[in-house]
């Protein structure tokens, strides 16, 4: 029985691998946080509905909560420069999720209250340094100690010298979506910053939380709204090219679903991912699912997992960077870029250092950077 027992288990893990290669959106075992955002936030379930595509995880009222906020933000603070609604987004994705989940009223008030963990120092939460009550449990509800509130996160005591009436109703609420956006935004611009700049901007969000772990995940989904904020500009390409932007484009905000889409459009996939999320019950794409209905409008024909798709047409090589690339191009992602038998990803190039891309687990259809996801590995031109 013994020697029976190891065949079986060898078989076991044959089909387990050749499961593993049969799809492309597993994301690489073992990253650190990275440039785009860390592992632990890339396999939220996003939630949300889509704005025109553009920002497909967050709710339509947020999404104008942080809009307005930039048109405010310079009656309050006149020496603030280059504020604009992503790098708002990218805050809020942190912190809260953009409160997804909650109802948000037309006036901004977001039911139920978004409270953090009771700052006592108990170690619950990651918190080690208690805080004195400073508001009397008047914004966080509680008397006894300090909590963060809203959904930009702000402490009671941060709130007093922030807050900011963003909804005109005479009243500065953290947990008001209008008022937390324009205080985030003042407390983001500090003394006449230029977000514009990168160490500026960095600077600002080491300010709102001091860790460089935060920092990089913040700047992550920062990068990534400031991409899907910025429709690709399709006057210069070729008429088979714009059928396969267009034709991925015309997705942005379908689920990602393990296994699913082909030839036809978006389609219910198949469990398991790597990270154990099934597709059996989500009608969508994964990466290369995608991919391949893109390109059959255009008449071309794409093997289904993205490592095969790298073996057709004309491959352009990492060593020659982004810049090489074409709208119309895909862009492949390998765990050992140099190795395409590593490839576990793959997007449709756009322009202007962006992708359609359905990037995981509990996202949408989305434009993003190009370095959104690790290990880029070059590309390929079929048009």
């Amino acid at each position: 029985m013994r020697p029976r027992r190891r065949r079986l288990a060898r078989w076991t893990c044959v089909i387990a691998l050749l499961l593993f290669a049969a799809l492309c959106c597993a994301a690489p075992v073992g990253n650190a946080i990275s440039a785009y955002v860390a592992l632990k936030t890339g396999v939220q379930e996003d939630g949300g509905s889509a704005e025109g595509g553009s920002a497909a995880d967050i709710p339509p009222r947020m999404l104008t909560a942080y809009k307005k906020a930039v048109q405010q933000v310079g009656k309050h603070a006149p020496k603030c420069r280059s504020m604009r609604w992503p790098i708002l987004a990218g805050i809020a994705k942190v912190e809260s999720n953009h409160a997804v989940g909650r109802n948000i009223a037309g006036n901004g008030d977001i039911r139920p209250k978004i409270y953090g963990v009771l700052l006592n120092g108990s170690g619950a939460g990651g918190n080690t340094t208690a805080f004195p009550d400073t508001d009397g449990g008047r914004w966080d509800g509680t008397p006894t100690g300090e909590r963060a509130v809203g959904p930009f996160q702000f402490l009671p005591s941060t709130w007093d010298g922030v807050g900011a009436d963003g909804n005109m109703d005479k009243r500065a609420d953290p947990h008001n979506a209008d008022d937390a956006a324009l205080g985030a935004a003042l407390y983001l611009c500090g003394n006449g910053r230029d977000l514009a700049k990168r160490a500026q901007l960095k600077a600002a969000v080491f300010q709102y939380n001091r860790s460089n772990a935060y920092v990089a995940n913040a700047l992550g989904w920062i990068d990534q709204y400031t991409a899907a904020a910025k429709d690709p500009d399709l006057k210069d390409v070729s008429a088979k090219a714009r059928t396969v932007i267009e034709a991925a484009l015309s997705q942005r905000g379908v689920p990602y679903s393990w296994g699913g889409g082909n030839a036809s459009g978006k389609s219910y996939g198949i469990c398991c991912s790597p990270g154990g999320k099934s597709g059996a019950a989500i009608e969508g794409f994964d990466c290369s699912g995608l991919t391949l209905y893109a390109y059959t409008k255009a008449g071309i024909r794409l093997p289904r997992v993205a490592a095969a798709q790298a073996g057709v047409g004309q491959r352009i090589p990492a060593r020659l960077g982004t810049g090489a690339l074409k709208p119309g191009d895909l862009v492949f992602y390998a765990t050992a870029p140099g190795r395409d038998s590593t490839i576990y990803h793959v997007g449709i190039y756009v322009g202007g250092g962006q992708m359609v891309n359905a990037p995981r687990p509990g996202t949408v259809v989305r434009l993003d950077a190009v370095g959104a996801m690790s290990g880029y590995a070059g590309g390929a031109r079929l048009l």
